[in-house]
Formats: structure tokens, sequence, C-alpha cells
């Protein structure tokens, strides 16, 4: 590669439980090769071993954000905001003359003015950011992988501790409101554990009512 070039991807946005990761991956002569797409397109050991490859042949940086710091953080800023922060912490981590990122907002070109106005490297940086950017881009499929292996292992420890089945931690998985709304049972915000996004709308549905 003749520029550093860097695919930025996020895992774990929409979820009730568990952490938001967000991963870049430095861009590789044979990146596109070994058969990286949208990660939720690939099974789960797919995911794994392509993620094993990638981390291997290139530079990859991964930030978590924990659900208490999601909820901390979203007293003061929109969801959007805080993902401007990660994957500006990310990009300035590599300072790479072009990144390419999958755009968490509706208006993607915001999005890459917002990351444009974090960025503390020397000289200018180059955003290409649109929707679905893990799909036609192959840097961004990897960032995606990445993302997407470390919001499944974080939450597969976390079941371990717990001694539960908690799914995805994603609203639409009937598993996870299963568990969510035994968990929720007879319990004040105040006690509810710190994996859970206390800030979400499902948590307050599922609350016992008066």
């Amino acid at each position: 590669m003749e520029q550093r070039e860097l695919g930025v991807d996020e895992a774990g946005r929409g979820p009730v439980i568990g952490s938001m990761f967000v991963a870049g991956v430095l861009n590789y002569d044979g990146l596109e090769e070994i058969g990286v797409k949208d990660s939720k397109r690939l099974s789960a050991s797919r995911r794994e071993y392509l993620a094993k490859i990638i981390e291997d042949a290139t530079e990859v940086h991964v930030v978590e954000m924990t659900a208490s710091e999601i909820d901390k953080a979203r007293e003061e800023r929109t969801l959007n905001e805080i993902t401007v922060e990660l994957f500006s912490e990310v990009i300035n981590h590599f300072q790479p003359a072009r990144a390419f990122v999958d755009a968490a907002d509706v208006k993607p070109e915001r999005f890459a003015a917002n990351l444009r106005s974090n960025y503390k490297g020397v000289g200018e940086l180059e955003i290409i950011s649109e929707w679905k950017a893990d799909d036609h881009y192959p840097v961004v499929s990897a960032a995606s992988i990445v993302a997407k292996v470390h919001r499944d292992r974080s939450i597969r420890v976390l079941e371990v501790e717990i001694g539960a089945e908690i799914g995805s931690g994603y609203p639409a998985d009937l598993k996870t409101i299963q568990f969510l709304k035994g968990l929720l049972k007879g319990k004040e915000l105040d006690d509810i554990p710190a994996y859970v996004r206390r800030s979400w709308k499902t948590v307050h549905l599922y609350m016992p009512k008066e």
C-alpha cells in the first residue's frame, strides 16, 4: 500500500446488554483474497478464523466502551456523538492518510465532517464515509469482523461469569429479552447490574410496574 489506509467499524452499538467495540484495521496487500465480508454475513467460526488472519497480518486497534460507561456518557451526549468519539480515538491512533468508515449517522457526510474535526494527526485526512461500507470495502469488512469477534467474546465471557445464557444482547433477540425480564423482576433501576444499559428504552419497557 502506498498510503496508510484504515478501515473502521463498530459492533454492539444497539444492544441492551454489554459493551460497544470499535475496531480499526490497517489495509494491507492480500486482504481481499482471504474472503472478508460484512461480519453479519459470516458464521461465528468463520469470523474467528478471519480475525486471527487479519490480526496476524496487520496492525489492529480495538477500543471498548462498557455498558455503564455508555450510560454515563449518554447523560451528556447522544449515542451518535459517543460513536464519533470512539471512531476518532481509533483514527487518531493510526493517523492514516485515508480512512474508510461505516457511517453511524443518517448523514454519512456529517459523520465524516465530525471525524475530521476530531483528527489530531498531521496533514489532511481523507475520509470515505458510507452506509454499509463493510459491504463495499474489504478493509471495513475486516474491521467489522474484528469488532464483532471482540463483542461476541465479551458476551460469552459475561455468560460464564453470571452462569446464564443471555443470547446476543440485542433487544430483537428473544433469548436476551427472556433473560432481561427475569433479571429485572423485583429490581429498582439502581439494582440492575452494570453490564445492562440502564438508559435503553428496552430496560424501562420491562421494568416492573408499580
